[in-house]
């Protein structure tokens, strides 16, 4: 899968409120309804990650759960990345 330009970052970025680039990642942290409340969210995030195969490095602290989403393979952003962080917001809006 090929790297994302610059421009496709940065056209990407736009349409996904929260994420910000993070070097070659795309990074986003979302407070949670307590610790129970992050656990269940990153299930959700598991399930979207699992059906895409793509999957993102998670952080918990308490009710605060970090994802950072890069194609380790390509060493850098592709359409992977953008797909499952707008899948993830999705995921944030429905709840």
């Amino acid at each position: 899968m090929p790297l994302l330009t610059e421009a496709e970052i940065t056209a990407a970025l736009a349409s996904l409120p929260g994420w910000e680039r993070d070097g070659g990642a795309l990074r986003r942290s979302f407070t949670c309804q307590g610790f129970i409340g992050a656990m269940g969210f990153v299930v959700g995030v598991a399930l979207l990650a699992e059906k895409a195969n793509h999957h993102p490095d998670i952080d918990i602290r308490w009710n605060t759960v970090t994802l950072v989403l890069a194609t380790h393979s390509e060493r850098g952003l592709t359409a992977k990345d953008t797909e499952l962080a707008a899948g993830i917001n999705a995921l944030v809006a429905t709840a």
